[in-house]
Order: C-alpha cells, then structure tokens, then sequence
C-alpha cells in the first residue's frame, strides 16, 4: 500500500501544480488503480474540497470495445474542480486541457446500488447541459486503462448549464459544440450508452461498490457524447442540447 499512496502523491502533486508526470512505470490492476484515485482525492479533502459527485467515462459502446473492456470507468467531483457557467478558466491550471459536451444529473434522494432507470430517474430534481473539462496530467497526454483510472480518470473540471425538468425523453437530444462560434462537435444523447439514465444507473452501482453511495444533492456527470476538443488560451466554448439549453465558459492565459 505505501507504493499506492506514493503514486497518488505524485498524480495530487502533477494536478496542483499543472505539471506534467511520466506515465507509471507500475503496472496496476483495476483495483489498485481506484485505490489510488481515492487515495488522491483524500489528499483534495484534505485541503479543504468536499467531493459533489462523479463522473463517468468509457460510456460509448464503441469506446469500450476499443479499450478491451465491458465497464465504465468512473471518477469523483469536488467543488473545487466546478466552474461557473459563463465563466473563466485559466490555462494555467490544466496540463493539455480539452473538453466534451455532456449531460449532468442532479439528484434529490439517495441512489442505491440496485436500481431501474425509472426509479434513478425518479430521484433526479434536475438535468442540464454540461462541459467537462478532461486533463490528463501525464506527459504528451499517453496512459493505459489503469493510468487513467488513478488519475480520477483524467476529469479535472466541470460547467453546468440552467437546471430543467428532468422529465421527458432523453435519449436523442441533440448536441451542439462550438468553439469560436465554430461548429467542432455535433451528436446525440444517444451517444451515452443509449439514454444517459442508463448512465446514472450505472453510476449508482459503482458509487456503492466503492463505499461512496450516491447521496441526494450529488451531482453526476453522465459522459461524454462525441469526441473531446483540445483547448487553447482565448476560445469560448458553447454547447446547445435540444431542449436543455446550452452552458459555456472562455479560456485564458497566454
């Protein structure tokens, strides 16, 4: 164990400061790997952040087949990592930051581990338009599976649009991601495992598996619906969702 802590020292160290760290020389198994991310996120509360929250990863069919695996990977959020919608972000702050459009759910009531997607869906107060902001803090931005998994998979910050009324269809809302009023990614809800409730779901079961069931207040980001976009200092990006409204920030630094 004290070789874990001593990696998730130097992932903490490598995301503080914004610096780049050389890929693990370790070959970790699943498990170590989240032992790691919890190990690194302790450090977080530590100083103060208070975890508000997961993310999912991997929730493309595609994705998973692509890596060789059958499971989503996940991550925790803290309030530290959240951005204000319309806001600024510093490119100081990240390593080789991008960003991809989502959706996020807001819960009401606790999720338990075994639940349907109409029961999950009953415990959401609120669904919004959202960009993650993904970095890596591995150089030249190269990791394998479990890399990735110890560095809270790769999230590193998060915008939420206006809350709306989670009812309704969700399964094939449009996606529109602009940068620079740019078009860069078009696509659809149906991206995240065919409807992002069954993302939620998913997440529920994860969360509990870990110890860290999902609590009402908790934020969760369902995964990311096209491909991420590389950011640069001076770009604003804007996401539009059908029917959800759109969310956005600016990049700068020099």
């Amino acid at each position: 164990m004290p070789e874990l802590l001593e990696i998730a020292a130097r992932l903490d160290d490598a995301a503080y400061r914004a610096e780049a760290t050389p890929q693990l020389a370790e070959p970790l198994t699943l498990e170590e790997a989240y032992a790691v991310q919890a190990a690194s996120l302790a450090r977080r509360y530590a100083r103060g952040e208070r975890r508000v929250g997961i993310k999912m990863g991997f929730t493309s069919r595609a994705k998973m087949a692509q890596m060789g695996i059958d499971e989503m990977i996940w991550g925790r959020l803290t309030d530290g990592m959240m951005v204000e919608d319309g806001s600024q972000i510093d490119i100081a702050d990240y390593v080789h930051p991008r960003v991809e459009p989502e959706v996020a759910f807001i819960l009401s009531a606790p999720l338990p581990e075994r639940v349907t997607t109409a029961a999950a869906l009953a415990a959401v107060s609120g669904v919004a338009p959202a960009l993650e902001i993904i970095d890596s803090r591995y150089r030249d931005f190269k990791f394998s599976l479990t890399d990735v998994i110890a560095d809270n998979s790769s999230s590193s910050g998060f915008v939420i649009g206006p809350w709306s009324d989670p009812r309704g269809d969700l399964s094939n809302l449009g996606f529109v991601m602009e940068i620079d009023g740019v078009t860069r990614q078009i696509g659809s809800s149906a991206a995240i495992l065919g409807n992002p409730i069954r993302s939620l779901v998913a997440a529920a079961r994860l969360a509990e598996e870990a110890g860290e069931p999902l609590q009402a207040g908790d934020i969760v980001m369902a995964g990311g619906a096209t491909a991420a976009e590389q950011l640069a200092p001076g770009q604003h990006v804007r996401l539009q969702i059908q029917r959800l409204g759109r969310v956005e920030f600016t990049v700068a630094g020099i």
